[in-house]
């Protein structure tokens, strides 16, 4: 093992929520304003991910006042204090960049997984 992946195994998160794109996802970041820090929740559909280990990220998009609006996270960020699943979607495709064109409640339209 090198010295960047022993620097790159001290950054891994332990406790990352296992979740797929298709799902819905409360993602409760940390924002700091001022002094003052606080707790901002992104509710919305997870529409790609990509990297390994460090380089991890997703990206999660909703509709807020009929304006689509994605975000941009890396998985393993200090920032990111907990990651909820709402609802697991069953989809066939990696990438959900096709929920960009659609508007209103097809835009969030995704398939629910089977109860286990």
């Amino acid at each position: 093992m090198t010295i960047i992946e022993k620097i790159e195994q001290e950054q891994l998160k332990t406790d990352v929520t296992d979740f797929n794109v298709g799902d819905t996802i409360k993602v409760h970041t940390r924002v700091v304003e001022g002094g003052k820090e606080r707790i901002q929740i992104f509710q919305g559909i997870v529409i790609a991910r990509r990297g390994t280990s460090v380089n991890a990220s997703f990206t999660v998009r909703k509709i807020s006042y009929g304006e689509g609006v994605e975000r941009v996270f890396p998985l393993h960020t200090p920032r990111i204090s907990k990651i909820e699943v709402i609802n697991r979607g069953k989809v066939r495709r990696a990438k959900l960049h096709y929920l960009r064109q659609r508007v209103g409640k097809k835009a969030m339209l995704v398939k629910a997984a089977p109860k286990k």
